[in-house]
């Protein structure tokens, strides 16, 4: 396209002042009509220098280069070095007519013309986007596109970022040829993440993933607790076991639920009967919406075993049992899951023991008759002597039961 010209033509001169009945225009006159020329807008050309980022129009589609339309006095070109960060598909959607956001790279060649670059605006405009998300604490998406020994490497439109590997949830934390492992299949996935450092001027740009999922979560779980009700029964995923319960996720929450709430069964520590990952139901025992914590249970699911005990058990039944505990004045035996009996150290034998340990042990299996049981308070006596005189099953006292 030819360069545009400072003369006016027959439609720029329609505003001009008329000249003098002579036909000549003297020097002051000369110089105001060019004045109002050049003060005219639509003959106003963008001043661009190196670093602005402007919207053209393509004019012409090269094999080797693209000439865009900026507002300056010649067009500019995109060589095809400035704009390998196009991908194929975009390439090929360019259309003659169309906007290009460029960058300015050079204000004019030997040829006049302004070099410009879609590579640096494509920069320039991710820059702007993730310095926003920056301030705004956004969440953004990207590609992972490399790894090295840190972390992962993702492309931004063009800005590259870096994942460290402690920020990311799917990394292992174990040996170095895992979280290699790890890193090289996570190449070309995309990733949620949030930005935690940025700056422009050093070219770096810090992300995680473990924030950004963090603060889904949080978002997530506020809006399960204002669905969520006591009593309400949820499926959900064990994610941690410690010393005092377990925690189970919920759909987008954790509670917990307290060692006492695991079985109705004694247990002593939640590894016993759980491990992350297994399936429970659970049901909602409290929700305190300041602190954002759930308390759960699982043995609330079931039915309480104590109540079905009148019908399963008599006195005088024997029945099979496992030591459990040994205390200084008797031994526990699991009858049944949620169902313990006690059995006194005085019936545990005809000869006088001083401590139970001197003739059981935790986990030993015994054959017990029982000899009270009292369903409301949740309580069983049992007696390890099997035939007293006349075949009748010791009292808590030791002595003969007369009921029986």
């Amino acid at each position: 396209m030819e360069e545009r010209k400072g003369i006016a033509t027959s439609s720029d001169t329609q505003h001009l002042p008329e000249p003098r009945d002579n036909g000549m225009i003297d020097e002051e006159e000369e110089l105001a009509l060019m004045e109002q020329f050049l003060n005219d807008p639509a003959h106003d050309y963008r001043n661009l220098k190196y670093g602005d980022t402007v919207d053209g129009t393509i004019m012409r589609i090269d094999k080797d280069e693209i000439l865009v339309d900026i507002g300056s006095k010649a067009e500019g070109v995109v060589p095809s070095r400035e704009m390998q960060s196009l991908p194929p598909e975009d390439r090929a959607a360019l259309r003659i007519g169309g906007e290009l956001l460029v960058f300015i790279v050079q204000s004019e060649d030997k040829e006049g013309r302004a070099v410009l670059s879609v590579d640096k605006a494509r920069q320039e405009k991710s820059w702007r986007v993730l310095q926003t998300a920056f301030e705004k604490s956004d969440v953004i998406t990207a590609r992972v596109v490399n790894y090295n020994k840190g972390g992962l490497l993702v492309n931004l439109e063009g800005v590259r970022g870096f994942v460290p590997a402690s920020q990311v949830n799917g990394i292992s934390r174990g040996p170095e040829t895992q979280k290699q492992s790890d890193m090289a299949r996570m190449v070309n996935t995309d990733l949620q993440l949030k930005v935690i450092e940025i700056n422009r001027n050093r070219n770096r740009l810090i992300l995680s993933e473990r924030q950004a999922v963090q603060e889904a979560r949080e978002s997530k779980k506020d809006e399960l607790l204002s669905q969520l009700k006591e009593g309400d029964v949820r499926t959900g995923t064990i994610s941690s076991v410690c010393d005092f319960g377990a925690f189970v996720d919920i759909g987008g929450a954790d509670g917990l639920v307290h060692l006492s709430e695991i079985s109705w069964s004694r247990v002593k520590h939640p590894s016993e009967v759980l491990k992350p990952g297994d399936k429970v139901q659970v049901s909602i025992l409290s929700i305190d919406h300041d602190r954002k914590r759930i308390a759960l249970s699982i043995k609330r699911t079931q039915s309480e075993p104590w109540t079905r005990a009148g019908d399963r058990y008599q006195l005088g039944q024997v029945v099979e049992g496992t030591i459990t505990q040994l205390a200084s004045f008797g031994a526990f035996a699991r009858i049944e899951d949620g169902i313990e009996g006690l059995i006194h150290i005085s019936e545990m034998g005809d000869e006088r023991i001083q401590h139970p340990k001197e003739v059981l042990a935790e986990g030993d299996t015994v054959q017990a008759r029982i000899i009270r049981i009292d369903p409301a308070r949740k309580r069983m006596g049992l007696s390890l002597r099997m035939n007293r005189e006349g075949g009748e099953p010791a009292d808590e006292d030791g002595e003969p039961a007369t009921d029986q």
